[in-house]
């Protein structure tokens, strides 16, 4: 039955741009599928789908793809709006952001799930990444830098 009603959260989604939690319950019903709102907020982190922008200054549920270094927009725009510059010490990556904002970078790169990174430390203004290697760190930065500067 859970699996019947992933492939219709899939299908669904696909099909309509639905913002909510409730929204998706509806269909869902109107399917045929009893369900609760605690239900259908299990079944969207099981997914693991994120919120996108849509039409109209609405948001929607999406699957993203599974890829290496594929992350949800929220934290791209973290990212974006928190990031000053970047330097790195052997496999160590140092990362400035803007006053207050580094543990939200912190989090953003532990949430992006690089194999490369091992773990991030933050202060105020600044994230150190240790990363296993002296080449994965270029690898990084390099990532980094793309995403930052789209």
């Amino acid at each position: 039955m859970k699996r019947r009603r992933h492939e219709k959260i899939i299908e669904l989604i696909e099909r309509y741009d639905i913002e909510t939690q409730d929204e998706l319950a509806d269909r869902l019903i109107r399917e045929g599928f009893q369900v609760t709102q605690a239900t259908v907020s299990r079944d969207i982190r099981e997914l693991k789908l994120s919120k996108v922008p849509g039409s109209k200054g609405r948001q929607k549920y999406v699957l993203l793809p599974p890829q290496e270094h594929q992350m949800a927009q929220k934290y791209v725009g973290i990212l974006r709006e928190a990031f000053v510059s970047m330097d790195c010490a052997q496999n160590i990556l140092v990362v400035k952001t803007v006053s207050g904002m580094a543990m939200a970078v912190g989090a953003a790169l532990d949430s992006i799930g690089w194999k490369e990174i091992v773990g991030c430390i933050a202060g105020d203004d600044t994230v150190m990444c240790a990363i296993r290697t002296v080449e994965e760190t270029k690898a990084v930065m390099a990532e980094l830098e793309k995403i930052v500067r789209r």
